[in-house]
């Protein structure tokens, strides 16, 4: 798979073989990792350290979300700290907006943490002798902002996330759900280009949680963010990226939007993982129909300018859903007017099993009975 080269302007993190390795023996084991290219395990039984990140190269784009999906220990939490170097890295580089992080001084890296790359942890970190309002305005009290304008940028962000009746209340008398709303709108409020997000939501009840995964979707597109989002739930990951990448023991197996990774996995570790997703509302037309050329010379009594339209975004949901109230057997594919394939039964069947066409039986075997 080809993928379109990248406007440089357009990348606000650029993460360059990124590594770290925890233990005393760090340094070490790092320049035994270059001159002699030693495993994992071999840096733990050689040195007793631990690799935390391994080699890890990946660009956040202006206005996407990226989430980084991973089991407990595959590194995705180092990886996120290493973004805004909270973390050192033991080896490569990070640029934020093109800025080496390495070569900042302190006060630089404050300057780039505070109006560039803001975080939300897990457990929010709310101040708990402080009100709502204060908590959310805090990214711009340590910026130097004035007490009035601080809390009218506050009091924006807190009605953007539904909780401005809420702004003279401490954090102790909100529930998890609303505390990870504060903590949202203290970083909308620091308004950084790049919201960093690890795991915000992994605590809260399921029904909760979707709301919040959709509520933050909304914002981040609204507001034009970039986000990286950590989690260890492929669910949570498709519903909310816009491209994701697989974690496992420090490395990144894959990177790609949902449709990319469930379509082809990388190898059998994420095969396995996304196994059990539904494909109805990820999979859509232009991954799975079949070329106007093939179709026609297999199929020459099909008059194609009669089939019931659909275009290359739509899911498998909707195209299963045409296909019943279609009179005929296929739908055609249309792209500013020109139709650019033909979706069958037999591509819908792939589509529900995530086939990809490439690897599907050769369109030129598929026949139809002629519907005229």
């Amino acid at each position: 798979m080809t993928t379109a080269k990248i406007d440089p302007n357009e990348v606000l993190v650029d993460c360059q073989s990124v590594w770290k390795i925890f233990g005393k023996s760090a340094p070490a084991a790092m320049d035994a990792v270059a001159q002699r290219g030693l495993t994992k395990t071999q840096i733990l039984q050689e040195y007793s350290c631990v690799v935390g990140v391994s080699d890890v190269s990946l660009q956040i784009r202006r206005g996407e979300i990226f989430c980084i999906m991973g089991l407990s220990g595959s590194g995705k939490s180092t990886l996120i700290r290493l973004l805004n170097k909270l973390i050192t890295p033991s080896a490569g580089k990070v640029f934020v907006k093109g800025k080496d992080l390495s070569a900042l001084s302190a006060a630089q890296l404050r300057e780039v943490r505070a109006r560039h790359i803001g975080m939300v942890f897990q457990s929010v970190a709310l101040l708990p002798n402080r009100t709502v309002l204060e908590n959310t305005a805090f990214g711009l009290e340590v910026q130097g902002v004035g007490r009035a304008a601080r809390y009218k940028v506050a009091e924006s962000a807190l009605a953007k996330v539904g909780l401005s009746e809420w702004s003279s209340r401490y954090p102790n008398e909100l529930s998890g759900g609303m505390q990870q709303r504060v903590g949202l709108a203290r970083v909308i409020t620091a308004d950084p280009e790049v919201i960093l997000m690890d795991e915000p939501f992994s605590a809260l009840d399921p029904l909760i949680r979707r709301q919040l995964q959709d509520e933050f979707r909304q914002l981040t597109k609204e507001l034009g963010k970039s986000a990286v989002f950590i989690t260890h739930d492929l669910d949570e990951a498709i519903r909310i990226g816009d491209r994701i990448a697989i974690m496992k023991d420090g490395v990144i197996i894959q990177v790609g939007t949902a449709e990319e990774i469930v379509l082809n996995p990388a190898d059998d570790y994420v095969a396995e993982f996304v196994a059990g997703i539904s494909r109805l509302h990820l999979v859509k037309a232009h991954s799975v129909m079949t070329p106007v050329e093939p179709f026609k010379a297999a199929n020459p009594a099909c008059d194609i300018s009669r089939l019931l339209r659909t275009v290359p975004g739509a899911d498998i949901n909707e195209l299963i859903g045409l296909t019943m109230k279609s009179k005929r057997d296929a739908l055609a594919v249309v792209d500013n007017g020109v139709v650019v394939g033909i979706i069958t039964p037999r591509d819908l069947l792939r589509g529900v099993q995530g086939i990809p066409k490439e690897f599907a039986v050769s369109p030129a075997a598929i026949t139809l009975e002629a519907s005229t």
